[in-house]
């Protein structure tokens, strides 16, 4: 697998949108040539007649059934709030006016 060059990282980190130095390109190129190197090593090793997996055991999701049950009025769930407006909680704000 070929090498991966200096401009080619700095062309990614370009894309990215990610400000690096000279000397992050330079100490980042043959990183991710390593990297690359060690991913195709894997792919080898695997062959046609193993199915690709994402866990080494099958999972299964348990659900349970979406059944209505009797819950909390809103007066009932706002009864304990020490401060309650138009069937809401009160809460202090914590972001200003920049969003």
């Amino acid at each position: 697998m070929p090498e991966i060059t200096r401009d080619e990282v700095a062309h990614l980190a370009n894309l990215a949108r990610i400000d690096m130095s000279d000397a992050d390109l330079d100490h980042l190129a043959p990183q991710l040539s390593v990297i690359l190197e060690s991913v195709a090593s894997i792919r080898g090793v695997a062959g046609d007649d193993v199915p690709p997996t994402s866990h080494a055991l099958p999972l299964t999701n348990v659900f349970r059934e979406d059944v209505v049950t009797p819950s909390l009025t809103a007066e009932q769930a706002l009864s304990g709030a020490p401060e309650a407006q138009d069937d809401r909680f009160v809460v202090p704000r914590i972001l200003g006016d920049e969003q």
